[in-house]
């Protein structure tokens, strides 16, 4: 992607809604609110988004638009070199993301070819879970399906921004939101169905702990790719000023609704088959085919979800492989096309050896724990709840402090609203954001 830029704003957006969106929303949301209460941890999850996820956003859009540089490059460019750390942390961040979320990826890949036998909806909830238990415990199966995510993935990043993953994203990011409303349509219309949407909006605080604050933060930032300099990246590309604040807010409005989405099509389904909602990572891998399995053309409907959400999911894994590789080819000042395939590849082939611990979690490896927690817990625990919040409180704290606040004003005053609402913005990521990040950092350390 590097020398490319967006074609279009629409483009721009789209592809990082899709790269916000991914497992974030449709995979890890619904596993992590049921694991956490429900209704409680939803309104964490949306005031983390919108008070401290959105402002965090348009500080690493900043950074990307006015330095027009990737991850390593951005922060010498503005003038501060020594904050080039910064982008080493997304960069390491990018690379353990990717080595486990394509474990996950490789089980969407899997259940699309499972889809095309036609068996899937005919299955109870048992038979499914001991279906996802085979295909999530043989290595084989894992290993497999994470490595064609991976090469799907190292493929289209090497064709670019506008010949690869733009044009993708206009066409399946619609189709995305239209499967989901048709399958939000039928859960709730389901028998037994208000239990779920009881269990998803109405909170029951005594239901949080400790734990399930932190992990609301980590959701937040997890469903928004921030602390890992995807999103800077992404802003990189854009050609045009202005763009910044509208882009944020559709982004975050996207993914929000996507979120919500994920919640009204799964608990309701969860409750109507007399499913438990703390199922955890295996929960949309049981309750799609059972949701699907009451829809004339089931089958086809599932096939097809299934499609869209391994481009979702793909979408987010370009951006973590783009800031990986660019990390590899902007260590010299001219590179060429040569240069970055073969940087592209070396670093696919790193991240899923990294990568096959994680995928062996749930089988071979499942013994291996520390602290209760598999590679793969730990791997995800790592980057959501530890290294994405602080890449957040760093990256806050350079947009705060650090950048021009002539540069600033250029990029986000675009109208006389726009200016009022900046010294808001400004006080958000200079004191709002680093404080509520750095007391819900410490919290867990006091106790569950």
């Amino acid at each position: 992607m590097k020398g490319n830029a967006w074609a279009s704003k629409i483009g721009f957006i789209l592809a990082a809604a899709g790269s916000a969106i991914g497992l974030g929303a449709i995979w890890k949301f619904p596993y992590t609110t049921g694991t956490n209460g429900g209704g409680a941890f939803l309104l964490l999850f949306l005031a983390f988004t919108l008070l401290l996820g959105l402002p965090v956003l348009i500080a690493e859009f900043l950074i990307g638009r006015t330095s027009g540089k990737t991850a390593l490059r951005a922060f010498s460019e503005l003038g501060h070199k020594k904050y080039t750390f910064i982008g080493w942390l997304g960069v390491i961040a990018c690379f353990l993301l990717l080595s486990f979320y394509s474990v996950i990826g490789g089980w969407v890949l899997i259940y699309i070819v499972l889809g095309f036998s036609g068996n899937l909806t005919s299955m109870n909830g048992a038979d499914l879970g001991e279906l996802f238990a085979t295909v999530s415990g043989s290595p084989g199966y894992a290993i497999t399906g994470q490595l064609i995510f991976l090469i799907i993935t190292c493929v289209i990043v090497l064709r670019g921004v506008q010949a690869g993953i733009e044009k993708m994203s206009k066409i399946m990011m619609p189709l995305l939101f239209l499967c989901f409303i048709v399958l939000v349509v039928r859960s709730l219309t389901l028998e037994g169905a208000g239990a779920g949407v009881r269990f998803f909006i109405e909170p029951d605080f005594s239901a949080l702990n400790r734990t399930s604050v932190l992990s609301a933060l980590g959701q937040a930032f997890f469903s928004l790719s921030l602390g890992v300099s995807a999103m800077l990246t992404y802003a990189s590309y854009m050609k045009e000023r202005g763009q910044i604040n509208r882009s944020a807010i559709w982004i975050v409005s996207l993914n929000v609704v996507v979120s919500l989405l994920a919640g009204f099509a799964i608990f309701p389904a969860v409750f109507a088959s007399g499913l438990d909602p703390a199922e955890g990572p295996s929960l949309l891998f049981i309750v799609l085919p059972t949701v699907f399995s009451q829809i004339q053309f089931g089958s086809l409907f599932l096939i097809l979800f299934f499609l869209l959400f391994a481009f979702a999911s793909i979408t987010s894994s370009i951006a973590m492989l783009e800031v990986v590789v660019s990390a590899i080819t902007d260590r010299k000042e001219t590179t060429t096309f040569r240069d970055k395939k073969r940087n592209t590849i070396i670093a696919t082939i790193l991240i899923g050896v990294i990568g096959i611990p994680s995928a062996l979690s749930f089988g071979m490896a499942s013994d291996i724990t520390w602290m209760d927690k598999t590679v793969f817990d730990w791997m995800d625990f790592t980057v959501s709840n530890i290294l994405m919040p602080i890449g957040a409180l760093l990256i806050s704290f350079f947009a705060g402090f650090k950048l021009d606040r002539a540069l600033v004003e250029q990029e986000l005053v675009t109208s006389p609203l726009m200016k009022r609402l900046l010294p808001f913005w400004r006080f958000s990521i200079c004191y709002l954001s680093p404080l509520a990040i750095l007391i819900i950092l410490i919290w867990p350390l006091f106790g569950s």
